[in-house]
């Protein structure tokens, strides 16, 4: 690197030029995209073994298992500056998300010293933490020794940080005083609209800004966009991931809840209160008559594949699933938009309920603290910025990188609505659900129990009455109730 370069690059890093004034300006000394790039990830490598001595575990391997992902692929596209700054190796394993959870499970389960850190969903750490698994990351977090002085934890988004810590206590609050960091958030998925704007404008339909419209403006969609195009796209499988994306953050914003927490502690079903019944007519009612017709089938994939294909006008679901679905060599490919979308027309914002991929330790690993080192870089500003810029790494889970003009002109430049929609929905993110360790078993049954309003195998009151008898008597079964 010669000295103007670095001159520049080390102007940068001390904000004194902004990065679109560093861009231009290793622009004018010839440099390409791709190499500009290239020596501002080696500045911020230097500039951070300046405040960190970041090679305490040199020569020492760490290994990974990761789902194949995008986050995934931006983290090894920028793994070579991690081994230069900590003279550090790392191997990994990756696996497709199909056969990904049960191939963690295997080695949680059985103690495998294999791994040291993982890719996981935080609902998975309410499994994970209390069966002793995974270890809370707060003695590494706040320990200065060990965590470079620039991490800056404040950084992240609070809901989504927050979401990320238990105490353990079933129905205990996330992110509580005294709850355990189980994981890192490392990306994230708001659920808000992604909808074809040509099939909007032919059917005259505006984007909805409640749950009523969106009623309404599916069904007009489904009737006059024609060619088979159904209005919206949801998730119906038997699965907890039916329940988490669209459908939870509407009901969130009624400001409903899965269950209730006494005072003492003890767990019951709360959704068969007269507004949740009302909102699930609402939501049978928008699938029956505008939705796909094997509806009952369909995961995050058959969802983002019709949209990508034109088969559907808009879908409520994951919003990084319509920026895939905008790009790539799918049919519709730069002709999506995005919204926040309001259930509740009293609400003031958007209340999504959101998945987080994260990063968590194995508490099996043999070198807990070389592996920190690796994780905090993972999820460290750089990193992020690096992702979010270079590649696909969305959604990022740091208030810095959202920030960031380039960011921001990336998403302008190729998804419309995107930066807006983030900037309504994100102060009110995040995970919804109460923490307890039947998360899974009790959003499953939910998710049929909603598969037979939708077929009209039972009413809607009926099926919510019989759902939370059914859930109060597991919750006492074990002990939670």
């Amino acid at each position: 690197m010669h000295e103007k370069e670095k001159d520049l690059i080390d102007a940068f890093l001390r904000g004194q030029v902004d990065r679109r004034g560093l861009i231009k300006g290793l622009g004018a000394m010839g440099l390409a995209a791709g190499t500009a790039g290239m020596l501002l990830n080696l500045g911020q490598t230097r500039a951070l073994a300046a405040d960190f001595d970041w090679k305490a575990h040199k020569g020492k391997t760490i290994k990974l298992l990761l789902n194949k992902h995008p986050y995934a692929d931006a983290m090894i596209a920028d793994l070579e500056n991690f081994k230069q700054l900590t003279g550090m190796n790392v191997v990994y394993d990756v696996f497709p998300e199909d056969v990904y959870f049960d191939k963690v499970t295997a080695a949680l389960s059985a103690s495998s010293p294999e791994y040291d850190a993982f890719m996981t969903g935080a609902y998975m750490t309410w499994t994970y933490g209390p069966a002793g698994w995974i270890t809370d990351l707060n003695e590494w977090i706040k320990d200065p020794a060990k965590t470079n002085p620039n991490y800056a934890w404040d950084d992240f988004l609070p809901g989504v940080r927050n979401s990320c810590a238990w105490n353990g206590k079933p129905g205990g609050a996330l992110g509580s005083d005294d709850a355990k960091q189980w994981c890192i958030p490392w990306g994230f998925e708001q659920n808000n609209i992604t909808y074809n704007k040509a099939m909007f404008d032919k059917a005259g339909v505006t984007i909805p800004g409640n749950m009523d419209e969106m009623v309404a403006a599916a069904a007009k969609l489904t009737k006059d966009v024609g060619g088979g195009v159904y209005g919206i796209g949801v998730r119906g499988s038997r699965s907890w991931a039916t329940i988490h994306p669209g459908f939870l953050s509407a009901y969130a914003n009624f400001d409903q809840k899965d269950l209730n927490v006494s005072a003492d502690g003890k767990l019951s079903a709360a959704m068969n209160t007269a507004q949740s019944k009302a909102f699930h007519k609402q939501w049978v009612q928008m699938i029956q008559e505008s939705g796909p017709k094997d509806w009952s089938t369909y995961t995050w994939y058959q969802v983002g594949t019709d949209l990508g294909a034109g088969a559907s006008a808009m879908i409520f679901d994951a919003d990084i699933l319509g920026y895939f679905m905008n790009g790539g060599d799918n049919k519709m490919a730069g002709k999506l938009a995005f919204a926040s979308f309001k259930a509740n027309p009293a609400a003031k914002a958007a209340t999504p309920n959101i998945w987080i991929w994260s990063l968590a330790m194995s508490n099996f690993s043999k070198d807990k603290d070389a592996t920190w080192y690796f994780m905090q870089w993972a999820s460290g500003p750089e990193h992020g910025l690096f992702g979010a810029t270079k590649m696909d790494f969305v959604n990022p889970v740091r208030q810095s990188v959202w920030k960031d003009e380039m960011f921001r002109d990336k998403l302008n430049k190729s998804y419309p609505g995107y930066v807006e929609m983030f900037d309504a929905s994100a102060p009110g993110a995040s995970i919804k659900f109460t923490a307890q360790p039947l998360f899974f078993d009790l959003t499953t049954e939910w998710a049929a129990t909603l598969q037979k309003m939708v077929a009209k195998e039972v009413p809607v009151d009926e099926g919510l009455d019989k759902l939370a008898e059914s859930i109060d008597g597991q919750l006492k079964e074990a002990g939670l109730g």
